[in-house]
């Protein structure tokens, strides 16, 4: 065989090799889009039974005080409120968290609102893969940026209600800034913060120590009451929810 014959069965061999790997690439984008579809279709009809099955309350205007803590948790509890404890884990990325904004949180608030509960929520990043990975990464330290309290819980309520698609790009520095202010953050730094990503490194910190200490969830949200996993079916249920936190404070 010639050296233009090489040469030429050569370059077919790799065009056929490239050909190979490029349809393996998209027989995986198509399984893993597949794969997506599928959990949210999920989530949305268990969602769909957990409403069904319990009415949501409507929460008072009235929250209870609202504190950052030392190790990235914020608390939400009355003076004096130490027990029952709820822990909430949740990802600003997760359409299940999202429900459990919608759904069960009115509930929440409302109890640590009338000194029946302390709450402390945990926000993680359980998303490994782009462009969800980013999406939460972005959100949650944002949110890191907003100092007073309230106002942390009405931009926590904002990035789940503009919850972007998990395969889609969302959270955008420009619209984490608008929806800060429009939550009314008036700190001269917060915009500065959100565009530097100033907490980035600090929230993935506290991912490791979550992860190194044995309390990263294996799902979001997570919910333990006194320590103890609450089942989804509870955790979804208003009504449930609210007998359960009234039963570990006996």
């Amino acid at each position: 065989m010639g050296k233009a014959a090489r040469e030429g069965s050569a370059r077919e061999r790799i065009k056929a090799q490239r050909e190979q790997e490029r349809r393996q690439q998209q027989r995986k984008r198509v399984v893993t889009i597949a794969a997506v579809v599928i959990v949210a279709i999920a989530v949305i009809a268990g969602g769909w039974w957990y409403v069904q099955s319990g009415k949501s309350e409507t929460a008072t205007a009235q929250l209870a005080p609202i504190s950052h803590q030392a190790d990235g948790t914020t608390v939400m509890a009355k003076p004096g409120v130490e027990k029952p404890v709820l822990d909430i884990y949740e990802d600003f990325q997760c359409p299940a968290c999202k429900l459990f904004e919608q759904t069960s949180t009115p509930t929440v608030k409302n109890m640590a609102a009338a000194g029946q509960v302390k709450v402390v929520y945990h926000p993680v990043n359980i998303f490994t893969e782009e462009p969800a990975h980013g999406n939460t990464v972005r959100a949650s330290a944002a949110a890191r940026c907003v100092t007073d309290g309230k106002q942390w819980m009405a931009f926590h309520d904002r990035l789940f209600k503009e919850q972007p698609a998990e395969t889609a790009q969302g959270f955008a520095l420009d619209d984490l800034v608008k929806w800060g202010k429009e939550a009314g953050v008036t700190d001269p730094g917060f915009e500065s913060c959100v565009r530097t990503q100033k907490y980035a490194l600090t929230q993935a910190d506290f991912n490791k120590k979550a992860t190194d200490s044995g309390q990263f969830p294996k799902g979001t949200p997570t919910l333990r009451l006194n320590g103890q996993e609450v089942d989804n079916g509870v955790a979804f249920n208003p009504a449930s929810l609210r007998q359960a936190i009234l039963d570990a404070a006996k």
